[in-house]
């Protein structure tokens, strides 16, 4: 009788393929499936999973645990969400290459754009490589909770090339594109997955200076583009410009795939005040360009890309009014009481907000359309509940309602701004932006916005919502949903390993109770470097989640094992 580390028994097994489930066991050896089915054997340990779904481990193609990965072994929140596979280095932010002298302009980037607090990175951060492959290489002595692999960032890089001359309105010269092709193919021979860059205008340092990657013109991205091409591998990440037509953005999207010959992969959301339904015209192209061979895809999140504000976070409705800012270092049960006093109160709604970055104010600005949480997640508000029209039916002005709501629950409560994908105060873009073959569900953030947004989460949502909770007419079939998390992500950014439920196989799984799965509100934790804080959302009914056949977490508490490992392209990637 055939003996095994681990096997899970009698589960409905979903393989990620988008097939249907079959009623099963899954046997576990030296970190790979090696049978699926019905199995004679025994195992040095047994997982019970009668009445529920296994699962493949969820591949998740949108984070920046870049810092975090090198500071802390459990890449949390997303680790607790079923994702067993993280890929970071999006949006063209990260801290390789990297002069010793260039790292606080990487620092003040990542602080602005990802609201990771510029202390907790200068605690953090161990600063042990200076370019990619040497980034990588301190990246592969960490052990960890889940697999990561990684992309080159276009403003690190930019930033490292041209110097002082990176953040100003300077073109780049022809030496500087020709070093950042080279730069980008050593980049991918190393073992990253593509390279990745930004064109929103609210990517910028806290100050409000605008990231490198925006002072970049299509020839910049172009000579990127190449340089995946000259290695022959990788995907190119990018943030379209989200004020700009569709019209005028999609081409851009396009000349990079053509010029490049490689995928592409951006952004695309459902977003306020874009001209027409920009959405739309992306899909609409993404069916072109696959009718013209061309491999493209757009990244949709699942659910509104919210925001949450509160007196414990990174923004509220007063975070820049003079009087807050002198208090905001305080704890927070001093900054209450001291709030409490009607002489502060009165005199700081006589101020008005004041910042150098034009994206805090806007932000600020949004906390009129926030919703007020309670005791549970509400991730589709009606728009009677929104802060402002509670202001109105009070008979008080904004500013006064928003005072005295902040500081409920002894100013812990917290506020919830869905900022895209619900334009249409429903999620009927996002259903159908989902449907695309074309696209992928990402853009959870693992590793970022601390204090500003808790996404790591989607993949939970994503089967609460989409698969179980959903309305006949929009409900996503599990099959299908199962692949979505797992081999279209994995396939997305070439991970050929994981994803899949099969033998030889990686064996990446977890169990879940798909009628227990449920989110909480999210809780904030002080247990960054430096005491910095972040937000946390467990999640109740994965059962189990294994990384290489090791049991990495039950029912949501992890077990110590640390399998995690770095993924070079080329090496586990094409295993």
């Amino acid at each position: 009788m055939a003996h095994f580390d681990l096997i899970i028994r009698g589960g409905t097994i979903h393989d990620g393929t988008g097939a249907p489930p079959q009623t099963g066991d899954v046997a576990i050896r030296d970190g790979r499936i090696v049978e699926v089915g019905q199995i004679d054997g025994d195992a040095d340990e047994v997982i019970d999973a009668g009445g529920k779904i296994v699962t493949p481990g969820f591949v998740d193609v949108h984070t920046h645990f870049d810092g975090q990965v090198t500071w802390e072994n459990r890449l949390s929140p997303s680790s607790g969400h079923g994702v067993t596979t993280a890929v970071m280095g999006n949006c063209g932010v990260g801290f390789a290459p990297c002069r010793p002298e260039q790292r606080d302009t990487l620092v003040k980037l990542m602080e602005g754009i990802e609201d990771i607090p510029e202390v907790v990175m200068v605690e953090g951060l161990p600063w042990n490589w200076e370019t990619f492959p040497e980034y990588l290489n301190a990246l592969e002595q960490r052990e960890l909770d889940i697999d990561i692999a990684t992309q080159i960032p276009h403003s690190a890089l930019r930033v490292y090339v041209m110097g002082d001359r990176a953040a100003r309105k300077e073109p780049p010269t022809g030496e500087d594109l020709a070093a950042m092709r080279k730069l980008v193919a050593e980049g991918i021979e190393a073992g990253a997955f593509g390279v990745t860059t930004s064109r929103n205008v609210m990517h910028r340092t806290r100050a409000g200076d605008l990231a490198p990657s925006l002072y970049s013109d299509v020839d910049e991205l172009c000579a990127l583009a190449a340089g995946l091409n000259d290695a022959n591998g990788g995907v190119f990440q990018i943030i379209p410009a989200p004020a700009e037509p569709a019209e005028v953005e999609f081409p851009i999207l396009r000349q990079v795939a053509e010029q490049s010959g490689r995928p592409v992969s951006f952004t695309l959301l459902d977003v306020p005040n874009q001209p027409g339904d920009g959405w739309r015209h992306h899909l609409a192209g993404l069916e072109q360009a696959a009718a013209d061979g061309l491999v493209m895809h757009g990244q949709v999140a699942p659910r509104p890309v919210g925001m949450f504000f509160g007196l414990d976070l990174s923004l509220h409705h007063f975070s820049s009014h003079p009087s807050y800012k002198a208090i905001a270092h305080l704890p927070l049960a001093e900054r209450v009481s001291i709030m409490r006093d009607p002489a502060f109160k009165a005199r700081l709604l006589a101020e008005q907000p004041e910042d150098t970055n034009p994206t805090t104010l806007m932000l600020i600005a949004a906390f009129r359309a926030a919703y007020q949480w309670d005791d549970k997640p509400n991730y589709e508000p009606q728009q009677q509940d929104r802060v402002d029209a509670r202001a109105e039916a009070a008979d008080l002005s904004l500013d006064e309602y928003a005072y005295d709501a902040l500081l409920g629950n002894d100013g812990h409560v917290v506020f919830y701004l869905p900022a895209a994908n619900y334009t249409q105060g429903n999620l009927k873009p996002v259903r159908e932006m989902l449907g695309s073959s074309h696209t992928v569900m990402a853009l959870a953030d693992g590793g970022a916005h601390y204090g500003l947004i808790c996404d790591a989460s989607f993949p939970t949502f994503y089967l609460q919502r989409w698969v179980r909770d959903a309305a006949p007419d929009e409900r996503i079939d599990l099959p299908d949903a199962i692949a979505e998390l797992t081999s279209h992500a994995a396939a997305l950014v070439g991970l050929t390993d994981r994803g899949r439920i099969a033998a030889g196989m990686k064996a990446d799984l977890n169990v879940i109770d798909l009628d227990a799965l449920k989110l909480h509100v999210p809780t904030i934790e002080y247990d960054l470097p430096a005491g910095g804080k972040r937000m946390h959302q467990k999640a109740d009914g994965i059962v189990a989640t294994l990384v290489s056949g090791k049991v990495t977490y039950r029912d949501g508490v992890h077990t110590g094992a640390l399998p995690g490992r770095l993924v070079r392209r080329g090496e586990l990637a094409a295993a």
